[in-house]
């Protein structure tokens, strides 16, 4: 399998192509980064013209939330299955790129987050949500994220609220505006960003007499790799043309 990579250029997309470069049943193809053009890596130099992506059989994206749905139409036009963990991906925007994209073959499949760990946070807080009366998201990233709150944050508290109809945010008078955090379905989201982090989110839940916390934390990057090879390796073969989230991929 030919993989290719948009945003090579960047530290995910450098990344991911050392990892695909060392994967014994894949094999590396294109690198494309129009802002990193003739970097090398793996023996590669990074290209701007996309059509150097034609012999791919799928390409991995993570590049900037405002190009992403442009690359994609382009991606989709080559024949493209596409793996994006770049960031921004809204519910608007889900819905934009599932007209854009239309059925399959070839298959796009769109993760917030690679982390195993994560995925598994975010099926856990799922399972939990309707044992209790509130809950609210607490996600921690390096000060570099652009945006915020994170895209795992949003589907973390979205998969709960659609879970748990009674979940509510608890009333309360903010001295502050936004010391209570942005609601997303209900849930108070918050969004640290401090230098040192990496990728962190905390899931608190509460009812009469207790609370139950849930957490993760991804130390360094290299985490988020072998939930990038088990996307590439599966995209293909997803029942959806558009997929969101590994869980398909896990079985969850």
């Amino acid at each position: 399998m030919i993989v290719a990579v948009s945003g090579a250029g960047g530290r995910m997309g450098r990344l991911v192509a050392e990892t695909v470069d060392a994967a014994a049943d894949l094999e590396l193809g294109a690198l494309f980064d129009p802002g990193h053009v003739g970097d090398v890596m793996a023996g590669r130099a990074i290209c701007a013209d996309p059509e150097e992506l034609a012999s791919a059989d799928a390409v991995v994206e993570f590049t900037e939330p405002d190009v992403v749905v442009a690359n994609l139409d382009r991606w989709r036009s080559l024949g493209l299955h596409a793996v994006v963990g770049t960031s921004g991906f809204d519910r608007d925007r889900l819905e934009t790129v599932r007209g854009r994209w239309g059925d399959g073959p070839p298959n796009l499949l769109i993760v917030p987050n690679f982390s195993i760990g994560a995925v598994l946070m975010m099926r856990l807080a799922e399972i939990a949500a309707p044992h209790f009366a509130a809950a609210e998201v607490i996600e921690l990233h390096h000060d570099r994220k652009v945006d915020a709150p994170s895209g795992t944050a949003i589907a973390t508290a979205e998969r709960i609220a659609h879970t748990a109809e009674q979940q509510r945010a608890v009333e309360s008078t903010e001295l502050i505006s936004g010391a209570r955090g942005a609601a997303v379905g209900g849930v108070p989201v918050h969004a640290v960003r401090l230098p040192g982090l990496v990728a962190h989110q905390q899931v608190l839940f509460g009812g009469i007499g207790e609370t139950l916390s849930i957490r993760h934390d991804t130390t360094d990057r290299t985490a988020f790799m072998p939930g990038v090879l088990a996307a590439i390796r599966a995209v293909a073969n997803l029942k959806d043309p558009v997929t969101v989230g590994l869980d398909a991929v896990l079985g969850l």
